[in-house]
């Protein structure tokens, strides 16, 4: 298990990430390109799963990119785009004029009944969630049997070149913690969804300096809203002692950074297609006792 994940110092303060993505709204879509591109990466693992689900949630749907994408993948599904940011969910609607549902809440409290939904599609979303098991409680109990539930998330190696710069400056919290893939696994099993499916990849992007990073890590609401974060403003000499630590891994001009990309699928069991499979056959037969068959007529 990632070792910040059990430590309180690194759980996210949900006001702050609701109130981070409410003032990124307008600015969100300018610089999301990560996000645009696991959503489509997503999307396409989707295509190779046969489903015609009738009720679909996208859960973290921003702006909506990806809710306005599976509106064209399930033309006669109902679309619910659900976000802890009504900010984001009036710029998505207000930009896609779309007729999708839009509802303003929590993954980890979902205001949806039990085995309502056939399909929940989360893209970079769970890293906001600080229970696991609330988390997957709730996706499991939203789920119709038979449904799928798919996602992407960042794992614990998500920008380790900026915490580690930020390391040799002090011991607060200046980036948030991910979880790890095996422990979001172990989560699925617990909550008996079946047949889980999880792999990883890293994705590098580039800047020419620190301060653009951090520039676009608060424009897209993405920036440090941890319990143990800086109370304070950052000196500028902090700041300059943590850029001139990430000039170490500074490669062909110009300086990465590091997401680990989780992704994931799973199905939850439909009970009674599995009694019907298991359901022993009734012999055609009847069976008759030893005394019924030597009983004479006058017996009876």
């Amino acid at each position: 298990m990632n070792e910040h994940m059990n430590d309180k110092q690194f759980n996210l303060d949900k006001s702050l990430v609701r109130s981070s993505f409410n003032n990124a709204a307008k600015s969100y879509e300018e610089v999301a390109i990560l996000q645009r591109e696991i959503g489509q990466r997503l999307l396409q693992r989707l295509e190779l799963i046969n489903i015609q689900p009738q009720r679909v949630i996208d859960i973290g749907a921003g702006i909506g990119t990806q809710s306005k994408l599976l509106a064209q993948y399930y033309k006669n599904a109902k679309i619910i785009a659900l976000d802890l940011s009504i900010n984001m969910l009036q710029h998505g609607k207000d930009r896609t004029n779309t007729k999708h549902h839009y509802v303003c809440g929590d993954a980890e409290c979902l205001p949806f009944a039990n085995e309502s939904l056939d399909l929940i599609f989360s893209n970079l979303t769970l890293q906001w969630c600080n229970n696991l098991d609330h988390t997957f409680f709730e996706l499991q109990r939203i789920l119709k049997p038979g449904g799928l539930l798919i996602f992407s998330t960042l794992g614990p190696d998500t920008l380790h070149e900026l915490r580690s710069s930020w390391k040799t400056v002090d011991d607060y919290n200046h980036v948030n913690a991910f979880m790890d893939m095996h422990d979001i696994g172990d989560a699925m099993i617990r909550f008996q969804l079946a047949d889980p499916v999880m792999d990883v990849e890293n994705i590098k992007m580039t800047y020419q300096d620190v301060y653009r990073l951090m520039k676009d890590l608060k424009s897209l609401g993405a920036h440090n809203v941890t319990a143990g974060r800086p109370s304070g403003l950052t000196t500028k000499s902090r700041i300059q002692k943590m850029q001139t630590a990430y000039e170490q891994y500074r490669q062909a001009g110009v300086l990465p950074a590091t997401y680990e990309i989780v992704y994931g699928h799973a199905w939850k069991p439909d009970l009674s297609q599995i009694q019907v499979k298991t359901h022993r056959r009734r012999p055609d037969y009847t069976t008759i006792s030893i005394d019924e068959i030597k009983r004479k007529p006058s017996d009876k």
